[in-house]
């Protein structure tokens, strides 16, 4: 299934953070889900910190954000705590949502082949529809260029 910008985001439910089961469509607020490959790796802990520090901001702004890996919640936990995240980071281990939402893919590194998560970030509207999409994202200033878009909402 591909996704693409103002059309309505695919429903789903995932094991969150916060002990609940996190379900999309319940949510009437803006959405930032940033799929990230794993817990506690440099360029996942930046861009992780970078929403962080936006967060307050970010809430101001009638929007919510949600970290989303395959990592387990017991991994996410001490992510989150480590860091000090304020927002919910949501496990998907069997991969169901990220394959729906097109972020698992092939990747290579150092000449290598697999499959893993493809950075990637979606900015969903209250009404569910998806506003902004950023491919294979770039670490660096990521979080801002996000923050300034919601804006244009």
């Amino acid at each position: 299934m591909k996704i693409s910008e103002n059309k309505k985001a695919p429903n789903f439910k995932l094991a969150s953070t916060d002990g609940s089961i996190f379900e999309l469509n319940k949510l009437k607020k803006n959405i930032i889900l940033y799929f990230y490959p794993k817990d506690d790796t440099p360029g996942c802990t930046l861009e992780s910190r970078d929403f962080n520090k936006l967060n307050n901001l970010i809430s101001k702004n009638n929007t919510v954000v949600f970290g989303i890996s395959a990592d387990s919640i017991e991994s996410h936990l001490k992510f989150k705590k480590k860091y000090k995240l304020k927002f919910e980071l949501l496990s998907d281990e069997k991969k169901l949502v990220l394959k729906k939402y097109g972020v698992w893919g092939k990747k290579s590194f150092l000449g290598k082949n697999y499959m893993g998560i493809i950075r990637t970030t979606i900015l969903i509207k209250k009404d569910g529809k998806i506003h902004k999409i950023w491919n294979n994202v770039r670490v660096k200033d990521h979080a801002n260029e996000v923050f300034k878009e919601i804006k244009n909402i």
